[in-house]
């Protein structure tokens, strides 16, 4: 059972009330609030602080957020539970799904596929939580350029600066100058792609993780508000 913890003064018994007197009405009810909630896509070079600050959304929201699982047709590894870390799938079954449009996104990395099912995305709405969808620049691009309704929220977690993030990436001890070089060239390309007119719909700057927090945690307070209140009328 997914659970958001949600201060109210009113009596759950008066939420039970409502839904046994108009159970069609609140159905109905739950049902366009799921529709009405939009997917958050989330972009952000390695070093952002992307993965941090949604840690610290989910950890203060639990069961509210949920990550869309991707397809890959690349073996698991140790440890690795399908459906979970991705869904492990053939490269027929992988290339039959994007002859169906079955992909928001898809892409070849290293020799296999991977991609953002459009069921999988739909299944995190169905549950009742807000879908969260982790994608690099070419992903956004086709998902912009894809048919997802409702629209999602765009939303990129930009750094300070370069020569901030090479201090960042240099002081994880796990780059060669060459490998250090080519992420900060994709750093700058996604940096150039975000601030284009239009390209997302909110960049939150992450030079103070605190701040950049609680600007994250801004844009997306309505739709938590509206999740909180859902499952509080239902019991959860």
């Amino acid at each position: 059972m997914f659970f958001c913890l949600l201060r109210s003064s009113i009596p759950l018994k008066t939420f039970g009330s409502v839904l046994r007197s108009s159970p069609v009405l609140f159905a109905s009810q739950t049902r366009a609030m799921s529709q009405s909630l939009r997917p958050i896509v989330i972009s952000g070079p390695s070093g952002s602080g992307k993965s941090t600050l949604l840690n610290k959304l989910f950890a203060e929201y639990p069961g509210c957020f949920a990550f869309s699982v991707s397809h890959t047709t690349r073996n698991p590894r140790a440890g690795e539970e399908n459906g979970v870390a991705y869904h492990f799938v053939t490269r027929e079954d992988f290339q039959n799904l994007i002859a169906q449009n079955g992909f928001l996104e898809h892409a070849q990395f290293s020799g296999n596929l991977y991609g953002t099912s459009k069921k999988s995305v739909n299944d995190i709405g169905s549950s009742g939580q807000l879908c969260v969808l982790d994608v690099e620049i070419n992903g956004v691009k086709s998902i912009k350029n894809s048919d997802m309704q409702p629209r999602p929220r765009f939303i990129f977690v930009k750094p300070p600066g370069l020569e901030e993030l090479k201090k960042r990436l240099q002081g994880r001890g796990t780059e060669t100058e060459e490998s250090l070089q080519k992420r900060l060239d994709s750093v700058k390309e996604a940096i150039d792609y975000a601030e284009e007119s239009g390209a997302y719909d909110h960049i939150v700057v992450n030079d103070d993780l605190e701040i950049a927090y609680e600007h994250l945690k801004g844009i997306l307070i309505e739709d938590i508000t509206k999740l909180q209140t859902s499952k509080l009328k239902k019991g959860e």
